[in-house]
Parts: C-alpha cells; sequence; structure tokens
C-alpha cells in the first residue's frame, strides 16, 4: 500500500463527497455526527495531502492533522454511535465513551503543551509527538474508537468496528512508526461503510438490527 500527496488527495475527495451524500442522506439529527464520519475523515486525507506538500515538518497543516486524529476522533465515534444507539441500549458503550472522554482530554492536553511534528518516511508520514504513557493512551483510544463500533446495536457498525479493527492489526504489523497515519487512512476508506448505512436507515418500514 503506498500513500502520497495525489493518493490523500484523490482518496480525501471521494471519502469528502461520500460523506456529503451521507449527511443529505440522513434525516434524524441524532444519527448526523455519525453521518458525517466520513465527511470528518475525508476532509482528514485532504489535509494530510497539505503535509506531504509542506514537507512535513510542525506547520498549521501538522497540527490540524494531529487535532482530528488524536484527541477529535476517540471523543467523536463513541459520542456519535451512543446518539446513533436505540433506546436502552447505551448503557453498553459506557466504557467507550468513558475512555474517548479521558484519552481525547490528555491528548489534548498534550498537544496544547508540546509540540508534534510530522516526518516524511519514504511512502509514508510518521506523527511524532511526546506521549506520557503512550501504552495506555492507544489502549483508551483503540477502546473508544474500535470499541464502541465493535459494541453497537447496528450490525453495520459493527462490520465497521471490525474492519477498522484489521486495519489497527495490518498498520501496526506493516508500519509501527507511521501506526497513526496510516490506520487512519485506512478507517477514512472504511468509513464508506456508513454511506450504506445512512441510505438504510432512513427507508420507511425498515426493520430495526
Amino acid at each position: 500500500m503506498c500513500w502520497s500527496a495525489t493518493a490523500d488527495l484523490a482518496a480525501g475527495t471521494v471519502i469528502t463527497a461520500a460523506g456529503v451524500a451521507c449527511v443529505a442522506r440522513t434525516r434524524r439529527v441524532r444519527e448526523l455526527p455519525l453521518a458525517a464520519l466520513p465527511l470528518l475523515l475525508g476532509a482528514h486525507q485532504l489535509v494530510e495531502a497539505s503535509v506531504w506538500g509542506s514537507g512535513g515538518g510542525s506547520g498549521p497543516a501538522t497540527l490540524a492533522w494531529a487535532v482530528i486524529a488524536l484527541p477529535l476522533l476517540p471523543l467523536w465515534v463513541p459520542l456519535g454511535v451512543l446518539l446513533a444507539a436505540p433506546p436502552g441500549s447505551g448503557r453498553r458503550l459506557a466504557v467507550p465513551v468513558a475512555a474517548g472522554l479521558v484519552t481525547a482530554t490528555a491528548l489534548a492536553s498534550c498537544l496544547a503543551t508540546r509540540p508534534v511534528t510530522a516526518h516524511i518516511r519514504g511512502r509514508t508520514i510518521g506523527y511524532v509527538l511526546d506521549l506520557p504513557y503512550a501504552p495506555l493512551l492507544l489502549t483508551g483510544y483503540l477502546l473508544a474508537t474500535v470499541g464502541a463500533l465493535l459494541l453497537a446495536a447496528d450490525r453495520l457498525l459493527r462490520l465497521l468496528g471490525a474492519v477498522v479493527a484489521a486495519g489497527a492489526v495490518l498498520c501496526v504489523l506493516l508500519w509501527s512508526t507511521e501506526f497513526v497515519s496510516t490506520w487512519c487512512a485506512f478507517a477514512a476508506v472504511a468509513s464508506l461503510i456508513l454511506l450504506a448505512r445512512a441510505g438504510r436507515i432512513d427507508r420507511p418500514y425498515a426493520p430495526p438490527c
């Protein structure tokens, strides 16, 4: 799998367009955060294209990419899944939501007080931020993002969770020093599953999952 400014630009454009379609097809306010996830992840890839263009470093594009990837996603995903959950099924999401809140707060604090830099390493980008208790933060991050999806009541959300979990394992095995960048790209592509879900949930008389 090769990444470049062109690849990020192309993927970001397609995924952002799919995100716009997701939002347009969604009629329930509580579903909007999940519907907008491909839009957010597509924009994230477009930001990374700017990181490529600037040659890495610690400029505004790098900081914008890190803000989305680090504190925003572990908060956005579990809260989006919780809002979309059927009545009475949200209790199972208490742990991912709590993990997301704690992890996002810690990561936001690190970004506010420590520099983040991007390093182009061949066909990937590595983002460097001095994180205390990095293994613990990574565990909380994955519990919030992947865990919330795997525990969702909706089968398509569980499918998305399984896909991004497999992507996390693959990225660790193949691109361990560029994990965040490659996994976020993988998750962005996988989020297109939400487009199929957006079409299904707003059909009249659709049976519940």
